[in-house]
């Protein structure tokens, strides 16, 4: 029993740092705001999200090693340093030029966080637990996402100043920044070789592993894709004006926290193998379906299915490569983080194919690539063909 509350003790500062990693979502209703109050034309508000995303394709190996170097912690704690940074710049002075700085903090926090909390949370718990608590992260980090658009929007609403909701961040992150600081954790040194840039990239070479990256790539595009064409679909098909559509979104946040809760529940009784197969033929039938759906009703039932079943898929993935090289969890954390750039490389494919047939039916169906490719791996990862 003593064990069990010491372990739970240690689990909750960092879970709470999930909710710190979910303040990244914050530039989808940023961009909205921002691009009104600096007059930014569509190319310059679409530049915002990229100042984001582009950190974790560049920094997310650096960081896995220079967590093999410094510690899982250390790395957690610089991440959340990055963040509260981020979070002060607004309060002191916001203009355009420290608009892109906050965001270009944000992102370099986020992708250090994202690389190292995983990896934390194995010095703690281990085994069958694992996935329920990587699971159970994504869940408090799909609470600060759907809480994210109602904090900006309440400052915006009564204080006429969207900027001032970081006044909240700042003092959210500092709590974690003090909290996980002052939790004892003795994490455990598995790795022999000092870690390398070469030898990270070279675990691509793993059937397993390079399965689990181009899965992490299409999920991220699967993710940030649907919050993107969710209040397109209902603009296009159903007529909303634009106002009224972005409410889809909340559908989808919506969805996708409630489904993490199942999914720790679902997975601490099944296989990953599974529940990843079952979620992703859930998931393909439903994008599909989007592809001929005309009512509103419709579409966000179908959205909603896909961000529910699709909710714990990160994590399944995540754990399934480290279970299969867990001498090397580091270095596959800081490849799997690189993979969240696909939610950078979709959206503009999901934009080219729009223009191209004229409707969100190219969205769809750039979506559904993601969606096939996720099916097919749920078939191939960790399969004989596909191991060691």
């Amino acid at each position: 029993m003593k064990n069990q509350q010491s372990t739970f003790i240690k689990l909750l500062p960092i879970l709470f740092g999930f909710f710190i990693m979910g303040f990244c979502d914050l530039v989808g209703i940023s961009v909205t705001y921002a691009q009104s109050q600096f007059n930014w034309s569509e190319t310059q508000a679409g530049f915002l999200p990229s100042l984001v995303f582009l950190w974790f394709f560049i920094l997310s190996i650096p960081a896995a090693l220079a967590m093999d170097k410094y510690g899982r912690k250390n790395l957690v704690l610089l991440g959340l340093a990055c963040t509260l940074i981020a979070t002060l710049i607004p309060m002191i002075s916001f203009t355009e030029t420290n608009c892109y700085i906050t965001f270009i903090l944000l992102g370099i926090g986020n992708t250090i966080l994202q690389v190292s909390l995983n990896p934390l949370i194995t010095d703690v718990v281990s085994g069958k637990q694992l996935t329920s608590f990587i699971t159970g992260g994504q869940f408090v980090k799909a609470i600060s996402s759907f809480t994210g658009p109602l904090i900006v929007g309440y400052f915006s609403l009564h204080y006429g100043s969207w900027e001032k909701s970081f006044y909240v961040y700042t003092a959210i992150t500092s709590l974690s920044l003090v909290w996980l600081f002052f939790t004892k954790i003795e994490e455990t040194v598995l790795e022999k070789q000092t870690a390398s840039f070469r030898k990270t990239i070279g675990l691509l070479q793993d059937k397993n592993i390079l399965l689990s990256f181009l899965g992490i790539l299409c999920m991220v595009g699967l993710d940030v894709g649907m919050n993107t064409v969710t209040p397109k679909l209902l603009i296009e098909r159903v007529g909303l004006a634009k106002e009224a559509a972005t409410y889809g979104s909340s559908w989808y946040f919506a969805a996708r926290t409630i489904g993490t809760v199942f999914g720790v529940l679902l997975l601490s009784k099944f296989s990953e193998k599974s529940f990843f197969k079952v979620n992703m033929i859930v998931v393909a039938m439903a994008l599909v379906g989007l592809l001929f759906v005309q009512s509103q009703i419709m579409i966000l039932i179908l959205v909603s299915v896909v961000a529910f079943a699709s909710s714990s898929i990160f994590a399944v993935i995540y754990t399934l490569a480290i279970k299969s090289k867990p001498l090397a969890t580091n270095e596959i954390s800081g490849l799997m983080i690189t993979g969240v750039a696909g939610g950078a490389i979709f959206p503009p494919l999901m934009g080219f194919a729009t223009d191209a047939l004229g409707s969100q039916q190219g969205s769809i169906l750039i979506l559904l690539i993601c969606g096939s490719y996720l099916l097919f791996c749920s078939f191939k990862l960790g399969s004989s063909s596909a191991a060691n």
